[in-house]
């Protein structure tokens, strides 16, 4: 039954995941679904991909893949892995860690999921370009005098 793909559970980007030391349970720091930048090419410091998976028979290879859903799925990031399934009921969780990833250009990009090369599922993000307001500008809704 090696061949049968786990069921994906949930997939998140965010900044950082912290483990409890006690109970192993993952907690989810600032979720990333816009990357706001003034110039690109952008170097973001330090990206997760987080993902649960169930049903799992076995040995599975799982692969991580950024892609580039405007340069012709140009792939900006990838990594591999085994995970070793023990009950189809265990839940797995998994946390890639990316540094300096370097977004290029504006538009959509995508994280996929892949087990045993079955692609499982993805999650967007959006790189956008922001302009900071002028030097000296009044906010839109100034705080009042106390």
């Amino acid at each position: 039954m090696e061949n049968v793909a786990p069921l994906l559970l949930t997939i998140v980007v965010c900044d950082r995941v912290i483990f409890d030391r006690i109970t192993g349970m993952p907690s989810i720091i600032n979720i990333v679904q816009n990357i706001n930048a003034q110039h690109y090419p952008v170097r973001h410091n330090q990206i997760l991909f987080f993902c649960e998976l169930t049903n799992g028979h076995g040995n599975t290879k799982l692969r991580v893949r950024l892609i580039d859903m405007e340069n012709q799925d140009k792939v900006i990031f990838e990594q591999g892995q085994v995970v070793d399934f023990k009950d189809v009921k265990q839940i797995v969780t998994v946390a890639v860690n990316m540094m300096g990833i370097v977004f290029h250009h504006t538009g959509e990009y995508r994280f996929q999921l892949f087990a045993n090369e079955t692609l499982l599922g993805e999650r967007s993000i959006i790189c956008r370009q922001v302009n900071l307001p002028p030097a000296g500008a009044t906010p839109i809704n100034p705080p009042e005098n106390q």
